[in-house]
């Protein structure tokens, strides 16, 4: 990413010094023509060796002189790629809504009925996502409004795909349970696998034999798989990921970023925004 940023950065200010030095191929400009200048730098031939050779000394020079012009034109241009992101993300999650937010594989953890929602994105294998789960009880227990949606999301390992389909097969079969599954999985020490997610299903009540029948289900790679496609939609790639209201958070912020993300979609419920 910041190899093709800087590749863009150069290419600006290129074209920026021949502007400012009043000349192209022995042309003046003017700020108007900067598209043109851009696209004579890039694609005409100087008329002589001499003219490169005096451009490239130009460039050289004001670079040399004035390298602050790279990393101001650098900020520029990331946050006009993530003020895009952010747009772009917008629009998926207000066309994709019910499946972010109501997706009926996703578990759900607090108030099933609450009238605001966090989702996450999480592995059981991810380290952040063990590291937040503090965060997420400490949530559920201060708003009681709360649905915490939890979308299986692995991307860790076959450990974690297995992980995840017992997880959902429980789901299925004992939903009531599904937070006690969830805490118990996520919150133990060593690597989350298969058989450490059906020992934990049995434990809480689980009938082994129909669990390993439900896992079967064709309908839970197909649900994992939407996840995976939704996720792709929002820029998601790493764990854990939150949708609130209409953002997308990015990492374990812990739970004061999330308080603030909460508190902005309670204050917009009350606005037009």
């Amino acid at each position: 990413m910041k190899t093709a940023i800087l590749t863009a950065v150069c290419g600006i200010a290129v074209s920026a010094v021949m502007l400012g030095a009043g000349f192209v191929s022995g042309s003046s400009v003017n700020a108007d023509e900067l598209p043109q200048v851009v696209r004579v730098a890039d694609n005409a031939p100087f008329s002589s060796a001499a003219d490169k050779a005096a451009i490239e000394a130009i460039i050289h020079d004001y670079l040399v002189k004035n390298p602050e012009v790279m990393l101001e034109v650098q900020d520029a241009l990331e946050k006009k790629q993530s003020e895009a992101q952010r747009v772009a993300q917008e629009k998926v999650i207000k066309d994709s809504a019910k499946q972010i937010f109501d997706a009926s594989y996703d578990g759900i953890v607090g108030n099933p009925d609450g009238k605001i929602s966090i989702v996450e994105f999480f592995d059981y294998n991810c380290h952040f996502c063990k590291g937040a789960l503090p965060d997420m009880q400490a949530l559920v227990k201060e708003n009681k409004d709360l649905r915490f949606v939890l979308k299986e999301f692995p991307i860790l390992g076959e450990d974690s795909a297995k992980a995840s389909v017992v997880s959902m097969a429980f789901k299925k079969l004992m939903p009531e349970k599904y937070g006690d599954f969830h805490l118990q999985l996520l919150g133990g020490n060593g690597r989350a696998d298969e058989a450490k997610a059906i020992k934990i299903a049995v434990s809480l009540g689980a009938d082994e034999a129909a669990l390993r029948q439900e896992m079967k289900d064709p309908a839970i790679q197909k649900d994992i798989q939407s996840t995976y496609d939704l996720a792709n939609k929002l820029s998601i790639s790493g764990t854990p990921s939150y949708v609130v209201g209409d953002e997308v958070v990015f990492g374990a912020l812990g739970k004061k970023v999330l308080d603030e993300k909460l508190a902005n979609v309670r204050a917009c419920d009350h606005t037009t925004c």
